[in-house]
C-alpha cells in the first residue's frame, strides 16, 4: 500500500480526489487533510496568507499518523504567488515540518511539463488576470514557453467549484493555441478529474489539471509510476506529445 498526503484548502472540488483514487487502483490510498482556507478571495495577499508556513504545519501531524510517504500543497495559487524561489521555500519548510517528501500543485505543473516533453503551453486560468499572469511566470521561470494565457476573473474558489464540463470545455476553447503542445488548468477549485479525457479528445493534446498533477507529483515522491488512462495523457506509459 502506498499512502499519499495532501493538504488542500477548504473543501472545494475535494470529491476530485476518491474519484482519483479509485482509479489508480486499491494499492494506492490519499490521505486528504483540509487546511485552514481563511479568506477565500483569489487576491494575491490572501493567497500568500492561504499557504503560509502556520496553516500548512498544522495538517502535517495527521499526514504522518496516517503513514503518509509524500505530501504535497494540493493548492495552486497558494503556491505560485510566492515566486519561484518562495514557492521553493515553501516546499522545503513542509517537508521539514511533514518529515517526508514534499512538493506543491505549483511544482507538480512543471514536472509534469518536463515528463510529457513538451515545451509550449497555453493556460487557462479560471484566476483573475493578475493572478493568472504570475502563474505565467512561474512557468517561465522554470524554462516554460507559455504561448497563450487565457482568464476567467473568478474571484472566490467556491464559484470555481461549481463549474462543470461545459464551463470546462469552454475555457480549454477560449485558452488553446495552435502553438501550444498542452493546455494547462491551474485550479485545485475544479472539478476535472472526471473530464480529463473529454479535455483532451476535444483539444488533441494533452491536458493537465491541478488536482490531476497534484496526485501525480505525490505518486512521483513516492517512486511510483500508475497507467491510468482515464486521467489523460499524463497517467499513459506513452505521454501524447504534439511537435
Amino acid at each position: 500500500m502506498t499512502a499519499l498526503g495532501l493538504l488542500h484548502p477548504g473543501h472545494s472540488a475535494e470529491e476530485d480526489y476518491p474519484r482519483i483514487e479509485q482509479l489508480l487502483g486499491s494499492d494506492i490510498r490519499i490521505d486528504l487533510v483540509r487546511t485552514d482556507v481563511g479568506e477565500d478571495a483569489r487576491r494575491v495577499d490572501a493567497l500568500r496568507e492561504m499557504g503560509s508556513p502556520e496553516r500548512l504545519a498544522e495538517g502535517v501531524q495527521e499526514l504522518r499518523h496516517a503513514g503518509a510517504e509524500a505530501v504535497v500543497w494540493a493548492c495552486a495559487s497558494g503556491g505560485f504567488v510566492h515566486g519561484w524561489e518562495g514557492a521553493q521555500e515553501q516546499v522545503r519548510a513542509l517537508a521539514q515540518a511533514a518529515g517526508m517528501p514534499a512538493s506543491s500543485t505549483s511544482f507538480a505543473f512543471v514536472h509534469a511539463v518536463r515528463e510529457l516533453g513538451v515545451h509550449r503551453v497555453a493556460v487557462g486560468a479560471t484566476y483573475p488576470e493578475d493572478v493568472a499572469s504570475l502563474f505565467a511566470g512561474f512557468l517561465r521561470a522554470a524554462g516554460v514557453d507559455v504561448v497563450a494565457v487565457k482568464s476567467s476573473g473568478v474571484v472566490t474558489a467556491a464559484e470555481a467549484g461549481t463549474w462543470g464540463e461545459p464551463e470546462l470545455l469552454a475555457l480549454a476553447r477560449a485558452a488553446d493555441h495552435p502553438d501550444a503542445q498542452a493546455l494547462l488548468l491551474p485550479d485545485n477549485a475544479l472539478h476535472t478529474a472526471a473530464h480529463v479525457t473529454a479535455l483532451e479528445k476535444e483539444l488533441g493534446k494533452p491536458v493537465l489539471t491541478a488536482n490531476q498533477v497534484t496526485v501525480w507529483e505525490a505518486l512521483r515522491l513516492a517512486d511510483r509510476r500508475v497507467n491510468a488512462p482515464e486521467l489523460g495523457a499524463l497517467f499513459t506509459r506513452e505521454p501524447i506529445v504534439q511537435v
